[in-house]
């Protein structure tokens, strides 16, 4: 309870008057010997000493109200002169709204993802220009992971230029260009009137297609399941005739092949005919635009409808062409925010296939050597035990809905050190669109209740069916 004489600014903000506060460097602080229950981590307590008032953040919280305790965490603003030690005791309580709202609010309130989940008055902003770290978009079913992520892709394409490309295998962000029915119209138009290309299978304007012949030699043999060894023959007949070959659309390649008319190539044109890659006439361009030409102009945003292809290989085919373009053209250091939805499909830690080897190493690598080159990550996933190390490792930002499996909450613990393991553990008791966001893409790690989106979602659940008028 709040001792007597003193105001509540919280739910779990219990004035203390007076308090052993210590700031030995001016950066970090401990609070000892308080009365009264504890506060949380993540509030924020105010401190005033000499002419300066001090805001802190709670990052850690030992022991008890019975037997006393030890608040620690950053010194997250110094308004006035800096003092060179804080006396003992000093008059701490908690932070104000607005003060709060200094520290993690921003400048533009169109980079709020939501409001923090202890003070709903106070929005939390994406700092745009950490957007050039990986990130890792987490929660398990149910938890609101992908309409979260939709808030995020929104707010970027609302309040920043960068270009923002989706690998999407379930169809979940193909309305990003529509309006859902009951956003505010200006906060759609803001959007709606951005450059936005959705890249479907089925579709006779923006066809999502790759050229066969654009591929390199080693996506070329992981599409034909050729190892350069074992089937050294075949694999020779591929880099030997790429050159010849590629003027031809890909229903032209096995008569061309054939009309070499050796063991060799005739081996060849019978692995493509038996493996059936003529039967995936949605993945293979014509020689008319591929999604790379589309990517090359660099819309506000590009969305790969991957999910409505038939096979997982047709996506995996998919997704290869497009990150080995990227990643050939690194060089020109054109930003693009790559963003993989249910990450555990195309970056998984064993791979099965040659072809889901090749999308794998490839993801690593960008996440490894991409950030220099512009390349930055989004991934999201509900397990993030099912995603590559190699990839969740290299991510400095992390959003994190409700998660009940321990396992991956003390794997994110160990990945994400510099997130307070307080915060991460309330993860299994998040309500539906509750978030943990923490790294340089935010002011502070925060848990925040995610705003409501402005475009139509794509993909729903399936509802249970009920009787009529039930």
């Amino acid at each position: 309870m709040t001792p007597p004489g003193t105001a509540s600014h919280g739910p779990h903000q219990a004035v203390q008057e007076p308090a052993q506060l210590e700031s030995p460097d001016g950066r970090s602080f401990t609070l000892r010997g308080v009365w009264g229950p504890p506060p949380r981590v993540g509030d924020y307590l105010r401190a005033d000493v000499e002419d300066s008032r001090l805001v802190a953040h709670i990052e850690h919280v030992e022991g008890s109200a019975l037997d006393g305790y030890l608040v620690s965490g950053a010194l997250v603003e110094v308004v006035g002169t800096p003092p060179a030690s804080v006396p003992s005791p000093t008059t701490v309580r908690a932070a104000a709204s607005e003060e709060v709202a200094r520290i993690v609010s921003g400048r533009d309130p169109r980079l709020h993802l939501g409001r923090l989940a202890a003070m709903p008055e106070v929005g939390i902003g994406l700092v745009a220009d950490k957007l050039n770290r990986h990130t890792f978009w987490c929660g398990q079913s149910g938890s609101g992971k992908t309409y979260a992520l939709g808030v995020a892709l929104e707010r970027i394409l609302t309040a920043t230029r960068l270009p923002v490309l989706v690998l999407d295998p379930n169809s979940d962000f193909v309305n990003l260009a529509s309006a859902d029915p009951a956003a505010d119209p200006e906060e759609v138009r803001a959007i709606v009137e951005r450059d936005i290309v959705v890249l479907r299978p089925d579709s006779l304007e923006h066809p999502l297609r790759i050229r066969f012949t654009d591929l390199n030699a080693r996506a070329k043999a992981a599409v034909l399941r050729l190892d350069p060894i074992l089937d050294r023959i075949e694999y020779n007949v591929l880099i030997n005739h790429a050159e010849q070959l590629a003027d031809h659309s890909a229903d032209q390649i096995v008569p061309a092949l054939l009309a070499l008319d050796t063991p060799e190539a005739t081996l060849l044109a019978q692995r493509i005919e038996n493996l059936g890659l003529l039967d995936w006439r949605t993945v293979w361009s014509d020689h008319t635009t591929s999604a790379t030409d589309v990517i090359d102009t660099r819309p506000a945003a590009t969305v790969l409808d991957l999910g409505s292809y038939d096979r997982h290989e047709e996506q995996l085919a998919i997704a290869l062409g497009v990150l080995d373009h990227l990643w050939e053209r690194r060089a020109e250091r054109r930003p693009i925010l790559l963003v993989v939805d249910e990450a555990h499909n195309l970056c998984p830690p064993e791979p099965e296939t040659p072809l889901a080897l090749a999308v794998r190493d490839r993801l690593v690598q960008i996440a490894a050597e991409g950030r220099k080159y512009g390349l930055w990550l989004l991934v999201s996933t509900q397990r993030p035990s099912k995603v590559h190390q190699g990839v969740v490792s290299q991510c400095d930002n992390l959003t994190l809905m409700r998660m009940n499996s321990r396992s991956d909450l003390q794997d994110l613990e160990r990945t994400f050190g510099y997130v307070p393991s307080e915060l991460l553990q309330r993860a299994a008791q998040f309500g539906l669109g509750e978030a943990l966001v923490a790294g340089a893409f935010v002011p502070r790690p925060s848990t925040i209740k995610m705003r409501g989106r402005v475009t139509a979602q794509g993909g729903s659940d399936v509802a249970v069916p009920m009787p009529e008028g039930g």
